[in-house]
């Protein structure tokens, strides 16, 4: 295991929300996939914001230019999460809207039956963004499949479809329906040797692995805070010539510097800063110098945690002879993310019963709608382990799965 008992406890003291009680069970939050529980780190960072510095930025006043300097405070601590540069990082409402305006701006300097190269893995935030440009424009979309077995992304079928005309591939850097980490590698280097762009999906990414686009080399990469125990919000990163110079829709008196071009309207200054909240946050599990350091190290121990409990809870899965688990073995590259189904109840009546014993887990497609209707499944049960997930909340998963399966 990851770590002690101890530390475990210690970082669980930074979550309010695990006091929480139902129907007499303490609450144990497997639904970290879908938002994960928040530290008073974070909250302190947006609750200081509203009652001290709340103001609309770029005016010669204090509460403004004290605005300005949160907004670059947050811009520096996600390069330092993905390794880049603060004027690479967009901010914006979340994932979904931030692709679609990235997806409008891209297309138009593409031109007719010019293609995009999309999978069946993915959340459809990155799927229907660019189905709908295709659409609008005249391109051409192409969906590279997966093995339904498995789990994993068919990368020779992905390869076949790359052609000359290929302008972007759109690849998730982990499927929030299976767990499966995909191979950012292989196809990043796909899109470059072909001259297209490469967006990376790395909503269920970022939380388990730690960002890195200069290693990357990817083109786009987006991540959501509320993922990793920040608020909701959406954080867009792009290599700076690219957000430069793309032809962005946007207000005549807006900035024109990137990557200011890049967001519009006010943002969500106090969304911001407890942004930078969960990335000081998960820092601060191990605080050392310099931050990108600090989160390195802490990424490593949540590694070891989290293959350590989905270990642990996949093995147990298996020994219910009505449970049927999906997606990849622990010992293979993968979030600790599990999906399963129980047979005879609807993954919604799963969840519902497992509620009764204080376990939040997720039922549903998970808006990656393409997985589930591959599988032949109605939808699936999902639990996923966070920080703050300990043993004993495992044991009792398995327990009550135990006696809602049999």
């Amino acid at each position: 295991m990851y770590a002690t008992t101890a530390k475990v406890d210690a970082i669980r003291q930074a979550f309010p929300a695990l006091q929480r009680v139902h129907n007499g069970y303490p609450v144990a939050y497997f639904d970290g996939p879908g938002g994960t529980q928040v530290p008073t780190m974070v909250t302190d960072a947006m609750v200081d914001y509203l009652l001290n510095h709340n103001a609309n930025t770029h005016w010669a006043y204090p509460s403004s230019t004290e605005t300005d300097a949160i907004l670059d405070d947050a811009r520096a601590a996600f390069a330092d999460f993905l390794n880049c540069r603060p004027t690479e990082i967009v901010f914006g409402q979340n994932m979904t809207t931030l692709t679609f305006h990235l997806a409008r701006s891209l297309g138009r300097q593409w031109n007719q039956g010019d293609e995009i190269v999309v999978t069946e893995l993915d959340h459809h935030a990155n799927i229907d963004p660019w189905r709908d440009l295709a659409k609008e424009r005249g391109f051409v979309i192409r969906s590279a499949k997966f093995d339904t077995r498995t789990g994993q992304l068919n990368l020779d079928d992905l390869e076949d479809l790359i052609n000359a005309r290929t302008r972007l591939i759109a690849i998730g850097g982990a499927s929030n329906a299976l767990g499966t980490v995909n191979d950012l590698h292989t196809v990043i280097n796909l899109a470059l040797r072909a001259n297209a762009l490469s967006f990376v999906d790395a909503v269920h990414y970022a939380p388990h692995v730690l960002c890195d686009t200069k290693a990357l080399k990817c083109d786009f990469l987006t991540c959501s805070p509320y993922k990793f125990y920040g608020p909701h919000a959406g954080v867009l990163y792009g290599r700076q010539k690219l957000l430069q110079n793309m032809d962005v829709p946007r207000l005549a008196p807006a900035g024109s510097t990137a990557p200011e071009r890049l967001e519009t309207g006010t943002l969500s200054h106090e969304a911001i800063a407890g942004s930078a909240g969960a990335v000081n946050f998960l820092a601060s599990l191990t605080p050392i110098e310099p931050r990108r350091a600090a989160l390195k190290a802490t990424y490593q121990e949540l590694h070891e945690h989290g293959k350590y409990l989905i270990t642990r809870l996949w093995e147990g899965l298996h020994t219910l002879a009505n449970v049927m688990c999906y997606g990849p073995p622990p010992s293979d590259a993968r979030t600790p993310t599990v999906s399963f189904t129980i047979k005879g109840l609807t993954s919604e009546e799963a969840c519902r019963q497992l509620s009764n014993y204080g376990l939040f887990l997720s039922h549903g497609d998970f808006y990656a709608s393409t997985v589930v209707s591959r599988l032949g499944v109605e939808g699936l049960v999902r639990a996923g382990v966070a920080c703050y997930t300990t043993d004993e909340e495992i044991d009792r998963l398995l327990i009550a799965v135990r006696k809602i399966s049999e």
